[in-house]
């Protein structure tokens, strides 16, 4: 089932979340050293996404200003439909999200376009969702506010962002 904003469940990052002795909450992204062994993992932030107006979405970070993008925890790079022969129909298929996964994704928000001209088809929310990734598929710019929110929440979120038509 596709999720909509405000319905998010707590993320993985609030479920890493650590105290130190002095009871101040930590992140896992911290790097603790505990006595268990080395420190645990970081945990990527995904970055953030400053403006998007036609034709170019611009992002926080290396990734920079594109006309489409593709975005995870990490980082990110200019989506290339040609990569995997997306066409506004049927749209964003399963090889265009894989990369997003690898990434260590558990949300994915796919825009459809400022004018929502690009397919999402069911085939593709139905992969995700058996992965158990949380799905967000809306119009570009509310992609965009969706997006930025659960980032801002330290949500291991990635998308797919599509400029224009």
């Amino acid at each position: 089932m596709t999720k909509k904003l405000g319905t998010t469940e707590a993320s993985d990052a609030e479920h890493l979340r650590e105290k130190t002795e002095s009871g101040e909450p930590v992140k896992a992204s911290q790097g603790l050293q505990s006595e268990e062994g080395p420190a645990k993992p970081s945990v990527a932030r995904s970055p953030p996404i400053s403006s998007i107006v036609w034709g170019r979405v611009e992002v926080g970070g290396s990734v920079g200003k594109q006309k489409d993008a593709k975005l995870w925890p990490g980082g990110g790079r200019a989506w290339d439909w040609g990569e995997t022969g997306t066409r506004h129909s049927p749209g964003i298929q399963v090889a265009d999200v894989e990369e997003l996964l690898d990434h260590g994704a558990t949300a994915v928000v796919l825009s459809r376009g400022m004018d929502e001209k690009l397919g999402v088809p069911q085939s593709t929310i139905d992969a995700l969702e058996a992965r158990g990734i949380e799905v967000h598929v809306a119009e570009t710019r509310a992609a965009v506010k969706i997006y930025n929110k659960l980032a801002s929440e330290s949500v291991q979120v990635a998308g797919l962002f599509h400029s224009t038509c």
